[in-house]
């Protein structure tokens, strides 16, 4: 077991930091009040080759691992932006996995080589305000018109649509009652996000405000058969082989957002001076910021962990959902320290930790809630019976 590094590994880390250094957390505070999607920050990590980190050499990419993917992620948020410079790159560094897997050779030869040189911005298109993360319950619908499927039906909570040129769409293509089995009959979709037939409405939120989440209607948008990715009826199954890499590159930002926090709270508790000595020498404020790194160290060995199994093509679904919920867990708790270290600085916008923890609930409640891990972990792991 090796716990550093490789060259290529490092070089990524490395590279990633050259990207982020010219966009600061000014840059950041910025973005987050103007609600303006980062494009020059996606074109730069573009730009330096590292949007296809994962995607295969054939359409551009390096054809590294989730490994790689996730050293890249945990850089960018930990430069400092966050949520919003993590989540402005996550879509295209992740979610086409399944295009990748289950995709023929014209069409990862047609959809991901822009994608990879960040000519187009895709959104994923599966929660829908009915269901949840009770996936199989989705209703939105793809109906067969001759060369054609029409698609009409509402998402939420889709990340990066008021920018993006395509979105990966799950839809039911064989009603729900005219299936065996509820993960059948649901079939996935790659395609241009027509905004004649789709309204896109944005939703205010509480942070990460650069990058937007939006309720998606869908009214009649027609979808060529090529288009469709692998089988009709078998987008589940192909939507699941996403979930663990996803779970893994959030626990990677969260680990990240988390570090950002703890240096700026530590570097404020060198510097703050109150009744003749730095705050930092008091052990109310040292020990939480050391247990709060602490954490955050081992949370990140998980995500490691998590992320070597799925390159080895190991059964990683455990990992993979502890990694994220340890990850998220010890971002909130740094990023809570971080405020209470700066006490009412830390509610100021200028030290830029409220930010922080105002992003830090994403990894928390997305894509999937901590009461739903522990289901998970529960029944899959200590075979407890389900409660659910």
């Amino acid at each position: 077991m090796d716990f550093e590094l490789n060259e290529t590994q490092s070089s990524i880390r490395d590279l990633a930091e050259r990207v982020c250094a010219p966009f600061d957390d000014t840059y950041w505070m910025e973005r987050d009040l103007s609600g303006e999607f980062p494009h020059d920050f996606h074109q730069a990590v573009a730009a330096s080759g590292l949007l296809g980190v994962a995607m295969p050499e054939e359409v551009g990419g390096s054809g590294l691992g989730i490994t790689e993917a996730a050293i890249l992620m945990r850089t960018i948020a930990q430069s400092g932006a966050g949520m919003s410079g993590a989540s402005a790159v996550h879509m295209n560094i992740f979610g086409l996995q399944p295009v990748v897997v289950f995709g023929t050779a014209e069409q990862k030869a047609r959809m991901l080589p822009q994608l990879v040189r960040g000519e187009e911005k895709a959104c994923f298109a599966v929660t829908e305000p009915d269901a949840g993360l009770n996936t199989t319950e989705i209703k939105t619908r793809a109906e067969r018109d001759g060369d054609h499927y029409v698609i009409t039906g509402q998402k939420i909570w889709i990340s990066t649509a008021q920018v993006a040129d395509r979105a990966l769409i799950l839809a039911r293509t064989t009603p729900l009652e005219s299936v065996a089995r509820k993960t059948q009959g649901l079939s996935l979709f790659y395609t241009p996000l027509d905004r004649a037939r789709v309204e896109i409405r944005k939703i205010h939120k509480m942070g990460r405000h650069a990058v937007d989440s939006n309720m998606l209607f869908f009214d009649g948008m027609r979808v060529p058969v090529g288009d469709l990715i692998g089988k009709e009826g078998e987008g589940f199954r192909m939507i699941l082989h996403g979930l663990n890499p996803e779970r893994i590159l959030i626990g990677a930002e969260a680990v990240g957002l988390g570090m950002a926090a703890i240096r700026r709270a530590a570097a404020y508790a060198r510097e703050r001076v109150v009744f003749g000595r730095p705050i930092g020498q008091n052990q109310g404020i040292a020990h939480p910021l050391a247990r709060a790194h602490m954490n955050l160290e081992a949370a990140a060995l998980m995500v490691m962990k998590a992320a070597t199994l799925y390159d080895r093509g190991s059964e990683c679904g455990a990992e993979a959902n502890m990694a994220k919920f340890l990850a998220a867990e010890a971002a909130f708790t740094a990023c809570e320290t971080a405020i209470q270290t700066h006490g009412g600085m830390g509610y100021s916008a200028e030290y830029h930790v409220e930010r922080y923890l105002r992003e830090c609930f994403i990894p928390r409640i997305a894509p999937v809630s901590p009461q739903m891990i522990m289901n998970f972990i529960s029944e899959k792991v200590l075979d407890l019976p389900r409660s659910y």
